[in-house]
């Protein structure tokens, strides 16, 4: 199975409240990963002390070197995003070591938890192919929609080698081919 953005913004919002139902640790995980891009390994062990100065202000970056690429990543974290975390921070009374997605067993939430947490709330809404790439699909899809289809700054974002695999990866390739089945109808 091959995992797909979502494309649709009312399924986002949907899947996100179901989430953050659950709890809000994994609402937050979903609105990471979509409004970050970063990939499920990286987001997972990230600390209050990545987010915040220890005076309790933002940073000016989140800096993250990549588990996979061992390439540091800068990442300008938006008001939607800073406004979770800081609700988030709060009500969870975390503080400045904590990590953000914590495990009630201590350490940070594993992947394969957080995967089964997306897998149930997909069924529950009708979501298909749904994963912890989802995320970070998502992000990718709507920023190429949103920059007017810069796909070669979303391809160096994700450290991709050529557009042609950054546009399969968002699901950009099988929207298009989709498009031209309906379009020609003889």
């Amino acid at each position: 199975m091959t995992v797909e953005p979502i494309r649709n913004k009312a399924k986002i919002k949907q899947l996100y409240h179901y989430l953050n139902g659950i709890h809000p640790k994994y609402g937050l995980i979903f609105k990471f990963g979509i409004n970050t891009g970063l990939r499920i390994s990286d987001l997972l062990p990230l600390r209050v002390s990545d987010i915040y100065t220890d005076k309790g202000v933002f940073r000016e970056h989140l800096t993250v070197r990549e588990q996979k690429t061992a390439k540091e990543k800068r990442i300008k974290l938006n008001d939607t995003l800073r406004k979770c975390l800081n609700s988030y921070v709060k009500e969870q009374r975390l503080t400045y070591g904590d990590y953000l997605f914590f495990s009630q067993k201590g350490g940070y939430l594993g992947r394969i938890h957080v995967y089964k947490k997306l897998k149930e709330a997909g069924d529950a809404l009708g979501i298909e192919n749904i994963g912890t790439h989802t995320l970070r699909k998502t992000w990718g899809y709507w920023t190429y929609k949103i920059s007017k289809y810069n796909i070669g700054l979303i391809m160096d974002t994700f450290n991709h080698g050529s557009s042609s695999v950054t546009l399969r990866y968002i699901g950009i390739n099988q929207d298009q081919k989709d498009e031209l089945y309906s379009i020609v109808q003889l």
